[in-house]
């Protein structure tokens, strides 16, 4: 399948604006957090980064799936984070500070991560003869072109005009949801006569990732004494995941729909648990408080 003008440049263009508006948001301060909360950072990092992709490799072996569906529900666990992890995480009454930190470290280490791992999964999953491998030095180049430089333009004109990064962030949140729901809707009306059964195929695989997630995040968190809005901040870095990125590496770089199946449907469903822990969140430390 030849890529269209939906996967070739809508999706990039999209990712860039979103990721422009994440940018908007940093300042250098958010990448030297880690010296603050050392142990709160290294359990997401090991979390979102190793513990996340094993459980995606053991459902993907337990769940029967085609190939390809596999190999883009092992690329989306490779895409931790994002801003609606920071919006949800305030919302919750989460570590915000904690969440933004996240989001910045896991953006830059992903770039490097992520080509890899799929190439890996592309490997294990379909076989080493398989057209479509990623070229790793060029997939670096594209992901830190529509990742990381953008974020850095966001930072660069937060710093030097930040009345205008400040009115230009609330312009991109808003084209950043819309965006995401332009891709995921051009995705099912794409897919509409095979989505009964990509769902059939993939729902409980999502549903089991992203309920693990939440979970090994809160949990793990819990187990290192972390505080309570640090678990809640945890437990939605680990469970939310930068679907837009997953869908412009299958359906964009890979040139494959059908893998970009799982994280369409991933990221709706991590809204149903991301209001649930809103709900948890704000009753718990309303609760305390009283």
């Amino acid at each position: 399948m030849e890529a269209s003008f939906f996967t070739a440049v809508f999706l990039p263009i999209a990712l860039a604006i979103i990721m422009l508006g994440m940018g908007l948001s940093l300042v250098p301060d958010d990448f030297l957090r880690v010296a603050k909360y050392p142990k709160a950072v290294a359990v997401a990092l090991i979390s979102q980064l190793i513990i996340l992709p094993a459980i995606a490799f053991v459902i993907a072996k337990v769940i029967p799936m085609p190939n390809y569906i596999t190999v883009g529900l092992l690329i989306l666990a490779l895409c931790p984070g994002g801003a609606t992890s920071n919006l949800i995480t305030y919302f919750a009454q989460g570590d915000v500070a904690l969440s933004v930190t996240l989001t910045a470290l896991s953006s830059t280490i992903t770039v490097f991560t992520i080509p890899i791992a799929s190439n890996i999964a592309l490997q294990y999953f379909i076989g080493t003869t398989a057209a479509i491998a990623l070229p790793i030095s060029t997939t670096m180049l594209q992901i830190f072109a529509i990742t990381l430089l953008p974020i850095g333009l966001g930072m660069s004109i937060k710093q030097r005009f930040p009345e205008f990064a400040f009115r230009l962030e609330k312009v991109t949140s808003k084209i950043a949801i819309a965006f995401l729901i332009l891709i995921i809707s051009g995705l099912i009306i794409r897919e509409w006569s095979r989505l009964p059964g990509f769902i059939a195929q993939v729902g409980i695989a999502v549903v089991l990732l992203n309920i693990s997630a939440m979970m090994v995040g809160f949990y793990i968190s819990k187990l290192f004494n972390l505080s309570i809005p640090q678990q809640i901040c945890i437990a939605i870095e680990v469970g939310f995941q930068n679907g837009t990125l997953a869908i412009t590496i299958t359906a964009g770089l890979l040139n494959n729909p059908d893998m970009a199946i799982p994280a369409a449907i991933y990221s709706l469903f991590m809204y149903i648990t991301g209001f649930l822990i809103i709900y948890y969140g704000r009753r718990d430390i309303s609760v305390k408080v009283s």
